[in-house]
């Protein structure tokens, strides 16, 4: 499997055309984006699934992808844009999997025009992946040294009341956090 197929692994999309819906046929195919190495590969699949058709105008009538793809506006009923696969790509050869991409792009309201705009705005603000607000507070205080090593034992924290000030420069999204 290639690197490629990763980030379209679980992509894939039920390919009609709006001319055979229109005559009351939902007639088409389930198609795997990881299945083809490009979007034109991907084109001249749903032309011969449709090759009835003189110029078919083709319907997504259903798909499974991961919400990045829908919220950049990459997918929708009737447009799978051009770029998918090279957007894909971006994604692949970042040092980012989907998940973390996906929350950050929705702590940033998700629409980019330029996804390596997106990449690159995440590798200066993402601090990493921590069960709570209060661990994320705990473990970044301790490690840019604003907590003495040898704080004595009776001394206690408020880490609920600590993160919630934190938070104010910070923002998560399913465990992950980043820079405001």
């Amino acid at each position: 499997m290639t690197k490629l197929q990763n980030c379209l692994e679980d992509f894939q999309i039920y390919v009609g055309t709006y001319g055979k819906y229109n005559s009351g046929s939902i007639y088409g195919a389930w198609l795997e984006l990881s299945d083809y190495s490009n979007y034109d590969d991907l084109l001249q699949a749903m032309q011969e699934l449709h090759q009835d058709e003189d110029d078919p105008e083709y319907i997504f009538q259903d798909y499974e992808c991961s919400e990045f793809f829908i919220k950049q506006k990459l997918i929708s009923e009737c447009h799978l844009s051009v770029n998918i696969y090279e957007i894909a790509e971006q994604i692949n050869n970042s040092d980012y999997n989907l998940e973390v991409i996906e929350a950050y792009a929705e702590c940033m309201s998700y629409y980019h025009e330029d996804v390596s705009d997106l990449l690159e705005s995440l590798s200066d603000s993402y601090y990493g992946e921590y069960s709570s607000d209060e661990d994320f507070a705990q473990c970044t205080l301790e490690q840019d040294g604003s907590i003495p090593e040898n704080l004595p034992s009776y001394i206690y924290i408020d880490w609920e009341a600590t993160a919630r000030h934190l938070m104010y420069d910070y923002m998560s999204s399913n465990g992950y956090y980043f820079r405001n």
